[in-house]
């Protein structure tokens, strides 16, 4: 019985095995129309070709030239996922591109690639009224307008001549004798499918690597690699920012922490002071309370003066501390901005970033300081004469 039971056993695995097999052989060929896209599989990589699998019996194949990089390196491997389009069947070969190029089309193929958006490559020739000249599918002429070269508006025409780039045709007029292509479009096409997969995988908080692209006057935009984000004026510094070009130029590479991503307004804030210590860290041990420091007056308002003690902190001398007794209008009549003075620190709040100040401003003031900090760090009690002038510093601070 229990032989009969393993003969059973093994016969249900054998059937069950041949029809596994059945099922993985029996697979439909993939048919294609040309200008198709399909998502393959590099299976193969030989000196002139590149083999790929489309699934069911279906494979194709790709010059290898479009993976060679400026240096001569190839730029995929065996195993990787590639998009390519389907250009034409020969002998049951199938012929792809991920662009079409002036070996893999002819002007034949220029309708297709409209019609289908496959990128075609391109050499600028020259540059003409309104645009760039732009050679496509061996001697094919066509037009590029300036609004459509490159992301960002061109500043230096000359910049693109001699270059081979990639283009989509936008217009194919007179049967293909008026062309009219974009490299702009493309390069947004590449952007969205690397602001895709950043989507999966971007979070706020998160400190990632860019590229200053521009700067403007209420910020910088950095390049993470497919997403461009706006760092506002007030996240470049702990401190007051007057001059962002002094501090920041175009193609620096920067490090930023992600303080907003909005994917459905497209908008999206970095911050570089995020990644900076911050300066209030620990401000008490810097600026404890009684002692005076030297500080450059940032700005006047009707209520007092803004005093910076270093870059990303600054205290408030109010205007009642500025009279010394006599009533004053404005702070302006005894200070003006980018002074450098002697200041007091009265009050620190640290929960709220807040410092009160007063101003040293004549000797007395500075020596009963200096005596203040003999009698703190040196514990003098000798004579009725300092504990007097210690006690007549402590009144004048509570009061």
């Amino acid at each position: 019985m229990d032989n009969d039971n393993k003969d059973f056993d093994t016969d249900t695995e054998s059937e069950e095995s041949f029809e596994e097999l059945l099922n993985q052989t029996d697979v439909s060929p993939v048919y294609l129309n040309p200008g198709e896209k399909v998502e393959a599989v590099v299976i193969k990589i030989s000196k002139e070709w590149v083999f790929i699998d489309i699934g069911g019996k279906s494979e194709g194949y790709i010059p290898i030239d479009e993976f060679v990089d400026d240096e001569g390196d190839i730029t995929i491997k065996e195993g990787d996922t590639i998009n390519a389009y389907f250009l034409s069947s020969r002998n049951n070969e199938k012929l792809f591109a991920t662009r079409l190029t002036g070996d893999t089309m002819g002007s034949e193929h220029l309708e297709e690639a409209y019609q289908n958006r496959i990128p075609v490559e391109g050499l600028v020739e020259k540059e003409i009224k309104g645009g760039y000249e732009v050679k496509i599918a061996g001697n094919t002429r066509a037009f590029c307008p300036y609004s459509q070269m490159g992301l960002s508006r061109v500043e230096n025409a000359d910049q693109y001549i001699g270059l081979h780039l990639t283009f989509k045709i936008i217009e194919y007029g007179e049967k293909g004798r008026n062309l009219i292509v974009s490299n702009r479009k493309v390069l947004e096409e590449e952007r969205q499918e690397l602001k895709d997969a950043l989507r999966e995988s971007l979070k706020e908080g998160m400190t990632v690597s860019g590229e200053i692209t521009s700067i403007r006057k209420f910020g910088a935009f950095v390049d993470i690699g497919g997403l461009e984000g706006l760092v506002p004026v007030s996240e470049i510094s702990w401190g007051r920012v007057d001059d962002i070009d002094s501090l920041l130029s175009v193609g620096q590479k920067v490090d930023v922490a992600i303080k907003k991503l909005d994917w459905e307004k497209d908008k999206f804030s970095f911050s570089l002071k995020e990644i900076l210590p911050d300066p209030w860290n620990d401000i008490g041990l810097k600026y404890p309370e009684g002692s005076s420091h030297q500080g450059k007056v940032a700005r006047l308002a009707p209520f007092g003066a803004f005093v910076t003690l270093e870059p990303g902190i600054d205290g408030l001398i109010h205007i009642s501390e500025l009279g010394k007794g006599k009533r004053i209008n404005h702070p302006r009549e005894i200070l003006e901005e980018n002074q450098t003075i002697e200041v007091k620190i009265i009050r620190i709040e640290e929960d709220k970033k807040r410092i009160a100040l007063t101003i040293m401003s004549d000797e007395e003031d500075l020596e009963e300081s200096d005596d203040y900090k003999k009698h703190i760090v040196a514990g003098d009690k000798k004579t009725s004469k300092s504990l007097g002038t210690l006690g007549d510093i402590l009144r004048k601070s509570l009061k």
